[in-house]
Formats: C-alpha cells, structure tokens, sequence
C-alpha cells in the first residue's frame, strides 16, 4: 500500500534564517512498535501504510516522503532562568505540515532522527525508554483533556544509543502538533534583533493559531490566556512537566516536549520528580509562577510590534502579562468546581479546595485517588492518616447540601480513575528493552481510558519500593 501524506508546510515558506534544511539520518534496521491509528485518520492517513515498510522506512528517517520539506527549526531560550541564545532541534526534523480532518493545520515531526546544525555535543538520537514514556504520557494528558501535543508512531532503529546506563536501543518518535513554534523561537530573533523576523513569526502564529488577534497585542493577550488553561489542567492532574524552559512553552498553548516529567503519587505542593530541577524551580506548585515568568520573555520579544513608544510597549506588554494571574485563577477555579462536583464558584470555595490540598499532604494522601474517590464515595481510603480529611468532610458536605448535591457528572469528565504512574511506566519501558512491549500496549490502552474503571494493579499507587523518586531527561 502506497503511503501519501498531504504535506502543505507554511512553516518552511518563511525564510531560511528559521530553519536549517536537511534530511534525517538513516538507521540500520527499522522496525514498526505502534501507529496511532485514531490519530492517522484525524490527520487523513492511512494507519496501515504507515505501518507497512515505506510508512516505516519514512517514520524511521530513512525516506523523505513526497511533498515534505525536513528542517530542524532555530529558537533560543532560558533554561533553568539560564540564557542560552541557540539553542534548536538538536535531535528532531519538521517532516512538514498536513491540514486534518478538522481543517486544523498540524505539524509531523520526527524525534531521535540524528545530529542537526543545533545539536551541539548531543548525537541526535532517542533511546527507547524516552520515547515509550512520550507516546503513553501525551497519549493520556490528551484523553484526559489536556491540551498537548501527539504520538503518531513508534519506530524502533536496530541501532543502540550510549546513555548514563550505556548501550540502550533506539527509537524514533513521531510527534504531531499544533506548531513547535515557541518563545524561545521569539527569542532566538530578539537575541539577534531581527524585528523583521519577529513580526514574521508573530504574523505565522496569529494566521495559524489566533486568527481573531487584531494585533500583536492581541496575541500576547491570546498566549497568556491559553497558557493560564493549560497550567491550570497540569494542576488538576497532578502533573508536574520538570522543564518549563522557554524553549518548551509552546505559543499554541499545548504542553511540549516531555522530558523528566511524571504525576504525582502521594500529593505534595512543592514535589519536584526532574533530576535536573536541583533547586525545585519548577516544582509542582510553583508552574503558575514560571509560567507568567516565561510569558514576560515573550513580551519583551514582542515590544517593538507592540508600539513604536517604548515606555508604551512595556505599560501595554505589562498589564497584557499582569491578567495571568487572574486568568488562571478563574481557570483553576474552573478546573477545581469540578472535580469537586460544584455547580457554581462561591466566593469560599478557594479555602474549600485548598484545605482539601492541605489535609491530602499532612494525609499522606493520593492525588488522583483522592478526587476519583470523592464522587465514588471512598476517597478516604486514598489516605495514609485519614484524620484530616475528616476534619474537611463536614465542611465540604455543608458546601454540596447547600447546593443540592454534587454534580456527578462534572465529578466524572473532571477526575481520571488512572494515570501513567511512573513506576508502572518504568516498568513498562523495562520490558519494552527486553523485547516485551505487551505492557506497553496494556499501560497505553488503560490511560487513553482514563474515565473508565481500570484493572485494579495500575490504580493503585506504588509500595515504598515501587515509588519513583527521581525521573530522567533522557536525551
């Protein structure tokens, strides 16, 4: 079956100093481990010839598909508040673009595909372990509503790839977004003072995400506002990304590139899991934080389109930053009013939740569990030491009765009964290096149902010898 791809790529009309044009390298044996079926049709491909030899020879980097125009795509960033002005796809290729079933344009691209311009010391490439994590984790932050990016296929390289725990097999991840434009893509051209290139860029993201924006203003306004949602969702999982560099804060609003990350267990406010975060920065708790943090990097790009004054550009990009805090207290409200079954916000509902969260970390308690529980009627039992939440108890019966009941259905779209623990997901990936990826597919096919009951193993939290206390970049 003859594989087609529909490429239309916006992104590689603007000029070359956004990119660097090049193929992937090609690996020695590529073999197919998953095609996301579902997620082929919504692009309008054919999952069966994308798992046949030419979909894999093109997923794996060894053939260039009709119509794509590979390119490793130039940003800068701040990582871990450090400055860096180039940075890049150091080990990924924009295949090119496609316009889905939805007539939403997405882009294809390949992670683990080899060395770019921008690779610097790194070979370019992806170990299996890294890549599995991405298309389970990603898979399941979509199925639970969390605005992310996509896992279109898994290939496996035949080659092995040297990391801190030696030779480990390759793999290559193709990744689907709403764009890989990001602010650290703002800063690259800032840093070199292209005001040409940023209006540009700025031009490219409100034609392909916020068409309604009238002005760069505008957009910044649009950028601060999804990025208030989208921390917001992180925060009603108990999702902690362990990287928020500017490089990894996307203008579409989707959460990019899953490095360290992983949910929470045992809640705690301050939980850091990144064995690279060594001072917390970008600890649980504190992602609202960072995240107006990395939007002021933005605004400072933005400030010469913002107004010709710049006294006025900075009042204007200021108070434009200023309404995150706003915008995602409104959007953690949202998020919180229903996982705990609110029909409306009231003006104490804040201390409500908040005494939940306190009474869940001197309890010792799940996180997930806690909230799945509270519409099921055992979310008791998700704690440790169990006397501080029926101390809240009351209280929060007071709340539902004085509004006639909870609201179920809200409680049951807003709390997921199971998400990619992160033991289960090493153990995952352990076999999957032995040559066993059945957990795999079962871990895959539980967390893309997170709504529904699942087999009781991978809803439970890990003993104290399971538990997973440290994660890992793996690049």
């Amino acid at each position: 079956m003859t594989l087609h791809i529909p490429f239309d790529n916006s992104y590689a009309r603007l000029p070359e100093r956004f990119y660097v044009r090049q193929p992937a390298t090609p690996v020695e044996a590529p073999q197919p481990i998953v095609v996301n079926a579902a997620l082929a049709a919504e692009l309008g491909l054919d999952a069966e010839a994308l798992a046949g030899p030419e979909g894999t020879r093109v997923l794996a980097g060894n053939q260039v598909p009709d119509g794509a125009a590979p390119l490793a795509q130039a940003y800068a960033g701040h990582q871990f508040g450090g400055w860096v002005p180039q940075l890049g796809d150091g080990r990924a290729l924009l295949l090119g673009e496609v316009v889905d079933i939805h007539g939403k344009r997405r882009d294809i691209q390949l992670k683990g595909s080899g060395r770019t311009p921008f690779s610097r010391m790194g070979d370019g490439r992806a170990w299996l372990g890294p890549v599995l994590r991405e298309y389970v984790v990603s898979e399941a932050m979509h199925a639970m509503g969390v605005p992310t990016t996509r896992a279109l296929a898994a290939v496996a390289t035949g080659e092995h790839v040297i990391r801190e725990r030696g030779g480990l097999p390759g793999a290559v991840l193709t990744r689907v977004a709403a764009s890989h434009v990001r602010v650290g893509t703002f800063q690259y051209f800032a840093a070199r003072q292209d005001v040409e290139a940023i209006r540009l860029l700025a031009d490219h993201v409100i034609a392909r995400h916020y068409p309604d924006a009238g002005s760069v203003l505008d957009l910044l306004d649009a950028v601060v506002a999804a990025q208030a949602d989208l921390v917001a969702r992180w925060l009603g999982v108990g999702f902690i990304h362990g990287v928020m560099n500017t490089d990894n804060t996307a203008l579409s609003g989707e959460t990019i590139d899953y490095g360290p990350c992983a949910f929470m267990d045992r809640f705690e406010s301050g939980k850091v899991y990144s064995s690279i975060d060594s001072y917390g920065r970008y600890a649980f708790n504190r992602q609202p934080t960072i995240a107006a943090w990395n939007l002021a990097q933005l605004a400072t790009c933005l400030l010469p389109l913002i107004d010709a004054d710049q006294d006025t550009a900075v009042e204007m990009a200021t108070n434009s930053v200023n309404r995150f805090p706003d915008a995602f207290g409104t959007a953690w409200a949202r998020v919180f009013a229903g996982k705990l079954g609110l029909r409306e916000w009231r003006e104490n509902d804040a201390e409500l939740v908040n005494d939940l969260l306190t009474a869940m970390q001197t309890g010792a308690a799940d996180f997930t569990n806690t909230f799945a529980g509270l519409a099921e009627g055992h979310a008791r039992d998700a704690f440790a030491d169990p006397d501080p939440f029926d101390a809240w108890m009351p209280v929060y019966r007071a709340r539902l009765d004085a509004q006639g009941g909870p609201d179920l259905t809200a409680m049951a779209r807003a709390n997921p009964r199971v998400i990619p623990r992160n033991h289960q997901v090493e153990t995952m990936i352990g076999a999957a290096v032995a040559g066993d990826f059945a957990p795999f597919r079962r871990l895959l096919e539980t967390v893309t149902r997170p709504y529904d009951s699942p087999a009781a193993d991978l809803a439970v939290p890990p003993e104290p010898e399971e538990e997973v206390k440290m994660t890992f970049c793996g690049t």
